[in-house]
C-alpha cells in the first residue's frame, strides 16, 4: 500500500508554518545572543575606579525629567544601544553631584548640557543649587562648561560654571520667554464644529483656543505678568553669577541685529565681548584646557574623567541596603487623569495608591509629594488630594515640593500639605474650572448625515455630541462648574487659614511665579526638593539620621537585570562615542499634541471637567 503524498494546498500551508517557526526561533535565539553577549562582558569587565584628580563629566543629553516615562526594559535597551533620546532623572544629577562632593578624588565637573531638553527654570535652579554646593563642600573644586553653542535654558545652568569654554563657530541664544498657542475658531467654523466652553474666572484660559481666534484682554495681561516674573528671576540669577548688569543681557537682546552686523555674523564673538562666556576653543582646545587643568589620561588622549553614568552606576554597586525610617517621596508629573496610568502622566488610582502605600508602611516617618503637573481632571486630582489629607490624619507630616510647573490641578492636590515649597521660577496658582462640550450636527449635515429620534426625558440625549445643546442642559453644565470651583478657592481658602474671597481675589484661573504666590500666600516657602525633604524630616523629628526614598512602581526581576546590566562600563562603552565630540543641537516640538492630551480619556456621555493650566513657556 503507498503512502499518499500531500496535496499542493496542504504543503503551501506546511512551508508557511515552517518558515514562521524559523523566523521565531532565529528571533528569540538572536535576542538571546545578544543579552548573553552583554551579561559576559559585564562579568568580564572591571568597575571603572577613580583615580585622583578625576574630572566628573555631567553630560546632559535627553530630557529632563522628575520620574522614567518609560518602562525599565526599554530605558536597559535605550542605554546599550546609545539612543540619544534618552530621559535624565533630575533627583539622579542631583544625587551624583552631591557624591561628588564628597569624594576626595573628584577635582572638577566639566559641565555639558548643550543637549538637555524639557527642563524648566525650576529645575535648572535645583542642579545649579547641587553646583554650588560642590564648590562649597569641595573646597577648592571647579566647574567648567564646555559648549558647542547653547539656548537660554543650557545657558542658565552653565552660569554655574568658574568658566565657560564656547566653540568659535558657536553662539549663546537668548530670546526671553514668551507664551504662544494655536487658536481653532476659524477652523471649527469651517467645519461646522460648536463648541461650548463652560468656565469660572477670566483669567481661566486654558480652553479659549477653541473659542477665539486670539487671546483675551485677560489672558495677555495675566501672561505677561508672570512671563515678566520668570523672565526677571531668570536674568538676575544669570547676572549675578557672571557680574553682569540685568539691563546689559536685556540690551544685548534688543539690539542683536545690529550687533551681529557689526561682527560680521560672529554670534561667539558677540557672546566673549558681552561675557556670556570666558574664552572660544573648538573641542581639542577644551580638550587640551582640561588636561593642563587636571592630569592627562595618555591611554585616552584626553584628560582624566569618568562619565557621570558610569560615577552613578558604580556608586549604586557599592551601596548597602538603608533600614533607617525614611521620609518618602512620591512624584506627580504629567497630566492629571483618571485611573491607573504609567509613569509620566499623574494617575488618580494610582497616584493615590503611591501614597496610601506611605501611609501604610510604618517606616515612613514623612512624605514629600513632588509635583511637577500643569493639573487635568478634577475627579482625579480630589482623589489624590484626599489621600494627602489622610496622610495627615494618620499623623505623618507632608511636604509639597513644587517643580517647574504645579497650577490648577496641580494646585489642587499640594494644597492639603503642612507646607507648600516653590522655586521662585515655579509656575503655579491657575486656581480655576473649565468644561467643554462639542457638537457636530451641522458638520454632519455638511455631508448628509441627519440625527433624529425621541427620548424619554428632555436630558435623555443630552451629552450626545450629533445633537445640538440644549439651553437647559448648558445651565446644568454651568452650575457644575461653579459649584466645582467655589469647592476650589473653598478647600484652599481652609487650607490656607484664609476666606474663599480672599483667594477668589488672587485666583479665577490667574498663573504665578512661585515668587508671586509666595507674596499672596498660595505658598510657604522658596526652596527646592532638599529643603522640602528637610523640613518634613524636621516635623516628624527624625534629626540627621534618615533616608530619602521614592516610592514608585519597581521594575520586575528581569527588567532589573536587564538594567544593572546597561549601568556596566563595558556596556555602555559599547554605545557611547567619545565624551568632547560635537552635534547638533535637537528641537522639541510637541505643541500640536498638547491641546488634545487631556482629551484622551473623555468618553462620550460622561461629562469631564478640567482644572489645567497650559501655561508653557518657550
Amino acid at each position: 500500500m503507498t503512502e499518499r503524498k500531500p496535496g499542493p494546498l496542504r504543503r503551501f500551508f506546511v512551508g508557511i508554518w515552517d518558515a514562521i517557526n524559523f523566523t521565531r526561533r532565529l528571533v528569540f535565539n538572536l535576542i538571546f545572543l545578544f543579552v548573553l553577549l552583554v551579561f559576559l562582558i559585564a562579568l568580564s569587565s572591571k568597575a571603572p575606579v577613580i583615580e585622583p584628580r578625576t574630572a566628573l563629566v555631567l553630560e546632559l543629553k535627553g530630557d529632563l525629567v522628575e520620574q522614567y516615562r518609560a518602562d525599565a526594559g526599554s530605558r536597559a535597551l535605550e542605554r546599550m544601544l546609545g539612543n540619544k533620546t534618552s530621559e535624565i532623572q533630575l533627583r539622579d544629577v542631583i544625587d551624583v553631584i552631591g557624591r561628588a562632593a564628597k569624594d576626595p578624588n573628584i577635582e572638577r565637573i566639566v559641565l555639558m548640557a548643550d543637549d538637555l531638553r524639557g527642563a524648566g527654570v525650576a529645575s535648572l535652579m535645583e542642579i545649579g543649587t547641587a553646583l554650588e554646593r560642590f564648590r562649597a563642600e569641595g573646597k577648592g573644586k571647579e566647574v567648567i562648561a564646555v559648549s558647542d553653542g547653547m539656548t537660554q535654558m543650557p545657558y542658565f545652568l552653565a552660569s554655574h560654571a568658574d568658566q565657560i569654554l564656547l566653540h568659535p563657530d558657536g553662539a549663546v541664544l537668548l530670546n526671553g520667554f514668551s507664551s504662544y498657542r494655536g487658536y481653532y475658531k476659524d477652523l471649527l467654523d469651517k467645519l461646522a464644529v460648536t463648541v461650548h466652553l463652560f468656565r469660572v474666572g477670566e483669567f481661566k484660559s486654558a480652553a479659549e483656543p477653541y473659542i477665539l481666534n486670539g487671546a483675551s484682554t485677560e489672558a495677555r495681561q495675566a501672561d505677561l505678568y508672570w512671563l515678566d516674573g520668570l523672565w526677571q528671576t531668570w536674568l538676575g540669577e544669570v547676572a549675578g553669577r557672571r557680574k553682569l548688569e540685568a539691563k546689559a543681557i536685556q540690551n544685548g537682546i534688543e539690539i542683536l541685529p545690529e550687533a551681529i552686523e557689526d561682527a560680521q555674523g560672529d554670534m561667539a564673538k558677540i557672546a566673549l565681548t558681552s561675557h556670556l562666556v570666558d574664552q572660544l576653543a573648538t573641542r581639542d582646545q577644551a580638550r587640551e584646557i582640561l588636561i593642563a587643568k587636571g592630569v592627562e589620561d595618555k591611554a585616552k588622549h584626553s584628560f582624566r574623567q569618568v562619565h557621570w553614568r558610569d560615577y552613578q552606576a558604580m556608586l549604586r554597586s557599592s551601596s548597602l541596603p538603608d533600614l533607617r525610617a525614611s521620609v518618602a517621596v512620591i512624584v506627580a508629573e504629567g497630566e492629571i487623569v483618571g485611573g491607573e496610568q504609567t509613569a509620566g502622566t499623574v494617575g488618580g488610582e494610582s497616584t493615590a495608591a503611591l501614597l496610601r502605600e506611605a501611609r501604610e508602611d510604618d517606616n515612613v516617618k514623612a512624605v514629600v509629594l513632588r509635583v511637577n503637573s500643569p493639573g487635568g481632571e478634577v475627579f482625579a486630582s480630589e482623589q489624590i488630594r484626599r489621600e494627602v489629607e489622610l496622610i495627615k490624619q494618620a499623623g505623618k507630616p507632608v511636604i509639597a515640593s513644587m517643580g517647574d510647573v504645579a497650577a490648577s490641578g496641580g494646585y489642587w492636590i499640594s494644597m492639603n500639605a503642612d507646607e507648600i515649597f516653590a522655586q521662585p521660577a515655579t509656575i503655579t496658582g491657575s486656581i480655576g474650572i473649565f468644561g467643554l462640550f462639542v457638537n457636530i450636527p451641522a458638520t454632519l449635515e455638511k455631508i448628509g448625515v441627519h440625527t433624529d429620534g425621541v427620548g424619554t426625558t428632555p436630558f435623555a440625549a443630552a451629552l450626545d455630541p450629533r445633537l445640538p445643546l440644549d439651553p437647559a442642559v448648558g445651565k446644568v453644565i454651568q452650575s457644575i462648574i461653579e459649584k466645582g470651583y467655589r469647592d476650589f478657592i473653598g478647600r484652599v481658602a481652609s487650607a490656607r487659614g484664609k476666606e474663599p474671597a480672599q483667594i477668589d481675589e488672587i485666583a479665577r484661573g490667574r498663573v504665578w511665579t512661585g515668587r508671586q504666590a509666595l507674596e499672596r500666600g498660595l505658598v510657604d516657602k522658596l526652596g527646592g526638593l532638599d529643603a522640602a525633604v528637610a523640613a518634613a524630616a524636621e516635623k516628624a523629628k527624625l534629626g540627621s539620621d534618615f533616608q530619602t526614598r521614592y516610592v514608585e512602581k519597581t521594575p520586575g526581576a528581569f527588567e532589573q537585570f536587564l538594567l544593572n546590566m546597561s549601568e556596566s562600563a563595558s556596556a555602555q562603552a559599547l554605545a557611547r562615542i567619545e565624551v568632547l565630540r560635537p552635534e547638533a543641537m535637537l528641537l522639541d516640538d510637541a505643541d500640536l499634541q498638547r491641546p488634545l492630551r487631556l482629551l484622551r480619556n473623555v468618553h462620550s456621555g460622561k461629562p469631564a471637567i478640567f482644572a489645567y493650566c497650559f501655561c508653557e513657556v518657550r
